[in-house]
Protein backbone atom coordinates (compact mmCIF):
# COMPACT_ATOMS: atom_id res chain seq x y z
CA UNK A 1 0.00 0.00 0.00
CA UNK A 2 3.18 2.44 0.22
CA UNK A 3 4.23 4.39 -2.73
CA UNK A 4 7.38 5.62 -3.62
CA UNK A 5 7.16 9.68 -3.84
CA UNK A 6 9.29 12.36 -4.84
CA UNK A 7 10.06 16.26 -2.71
CA UNK A 8 11.05 18.76 -4.79
CA UNK A 9 12.07 22.10 -3.36
CA UNK A 10 9.78 24.38 -3.23
CA UNK A 11 12.20 27.32 -3.75
CA UNK A 12 14.67 26.26 -6.85
CA UNK A 13 12.07 23.20 -7.75
CA UNK A 14 14.56 21.02 -7.79
CA UNK A 15 13.62 17.19 -6.72
CA UNK A 16 16.21 16.19 -4.01
CA UNK A 17 14.68 13.31 -2.00
CA UNK A 18 12.55 10.44 -2.17
CA UNK A 19 10.72 8.52 0.22
CA UNK A 20 7.34 6.51 0.59
CA UNK A 21 3.89 7.43 1.93
CA UNK A 22 0.85 5.30 2.54
CA UNK A 23 -1.94 6.98 0.38
CA UNK A 24 -4.90 5.34 2.61
CA UNK A 25 -3.68 7.47 5.84
CA UNK A 26 -2.48 10.28 4.03
CA UNK A 27 -4.48 11.48 0.98
CA UNK A 28 -3.29 15.27 0.85
CA UNK A 29 0.16 15.78 -0.45
CA UNK A 30 2.91 15.49 1.69
CA UNK A 31 5.14 18.75 2.85
CA UNK A 32 8.40 18.49 4.51
CA UNK A 33 10.84 20.64 5.93
CA UNK A 34 14.44 19.36 4.64
CA UNK A 35 17.61 20.72 3.62
CA UNK A 36 18.24 21.85 -0.18
CA UNK A 37 21.95 21.30 -0.81
CA UNK A 38 21.44 23.80 -3.81
CA UNK A 39 20.15 26.34 -1.49
CA UNK A 40 22.32 25.45 1.12
CA UNK A 41 19.45 26.18 3.40
CA UNK A 42 16.06 23.63 4.90
CA UNK A 43 13.44 24.92 2.60
CA UNK A 44 10.00 23.08 2.46
CA UNK A 45 9.89 20.22 0.08
CA UNK A 46 6.31 19.64 -1.49
CA UNK A 47 5.32 15.72 -2.93
CA UNK A 48 5.44 15.93 -6.71
CA UNK A 49 5.07 13.59 -9.66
Amino acid sequence: MRDIIVLACTVCKRRNYTTTKNKRTTPEKLQIKKYCPFDRQHTVHKETK
